[in-house]
């Protein structure tokens, strides 16, 4: 009979696309898929605007003088360098021990967060012991603990033991964080399954190799971005660092804080200081941010 021969050829050939044509049609949706449309770019140009322009403004104001604060223009007046070097030369401001200070606690402090808070977050999420669920909660509550309620005893703990005044006494209360440990405890419940686990183990791995073969690999994509995150809030921290240092061995905020002391303010000169200060972040998010995008875009397909 025919029925058995024909009918499926006619099928295949005029309702159901070949294998090339399937490949051809996927590639198509796939590409229609990435394509943003006119109204995506409008969006992102004035978010883009709407983000740059403070930092635009806060560079005409830095690039004039006190002649041009009233109407500083559209465009540069072209003493930005004058003032960074006045900003850079000023003796009561330190700018470049207050710079150290500010990169290697901010390095200090980062590293030590995604360390700590990744071993916890793996804890948390991977391993089963007593009161594991309860100690969890007690982390994350304490997220909704105001700084400012803990300034003063700890202030008196640091001039108990004679820190009061050195750059360590920014650097330890701030080794740990409990949104590092929740943000890293919730990657890897979704990023690493449960049937990897026993796979390893049953392989023979220790629960250390398990970590480190397993978790730490996983973790990088989330390990990259909190590394980000507590590097910027690191290096912005104004409050603690003001109550805690001294005037001899400020971090960058604080040095630039010294700028607006007196009773006269040249605002150029002080945001040509913020500028200066704004460049090294600006620099990280350019080297760092491809290598952290590709992370998450990894993760993302990963989990």
């Amino acid at each position: 009979m025919s029925i058995g021969t024909n009918p499926p050829l006619a099928i295949v050939e005029e309702g159901i696309p070949n294998a090339r044509q399937r490949k051809r049609g996927a590639r198509t949706i796939r590409i229609r898929g990435m394509r943003p449309s006119l109204w995506v770019y409008v969006g992102l140009g004035v978010v883009f605007v709407a983000s740059a322009f403070p930092f635009y403004f806060s560079f005409l104001i830095g690039s004039g003088d006190a002649s041009t604060l009233r109407d500083p223009g559209f465009f540069p007046a072209g003493n930005f360098i004058a003032n960074a070097l006045k900003v850079m030369s000023d003796p009561a401001v330190n700018f470049w021990a207050a710079l150290w200070n500010s990169i290697y606690s901010s390095v200090l402090i980062a590293v030590s967060v995604v360390i700590s808070s990744t071993l916890a977050g793996w804890a948390f999420a991977k391993l089963r012991f007593a009161g594991g669920s309860g100690l969890l909660v007690f982390v994350v509550a304490t997220m909704a603990v105001p700084l400012q309620l803990g300034v003063v005893p700890l202030y008196i703990l640091f001039a108990e033991l004679g820190w009061t005044g050195q750059i360590g006494a920014i650097i330890i209360p701030a080794l740990t964080s409990a949104f590092g440990v929740f943000w890293m405890t919730q990657y890897l419940r979704q990023a690493v399954p449960d049937e990897l686990i026993e796979a390893a183990r049953m392989d023979g791995a220790s629960m250390i190799r398990t970590f480190w073969t397993v978790g730490a690999v996983a973790a990088r994509p989330a390990a990259a971005m909190l590394f980000l995150f507590t590097f910027v809030t690191a290096w912005n921290n104004f409050f603690w660092p003001f109550i805690v240092l001294d005037r001899q061995n400020p971090t960058l905020p604080v040095a630039l804080s010294l700028l607006q002391s007196n009773y006269f303010v040249d605002y150029s000169i002080v945001l040509a200081g913020v500028i200066l200060a704004t460049i090294p972040l600006l620099l990280l998010f350019v080297f760092a941010g491809r290598q952290l995008v590709s992370g998450i875009m990894a993760g993302a397909v990963k989990g």
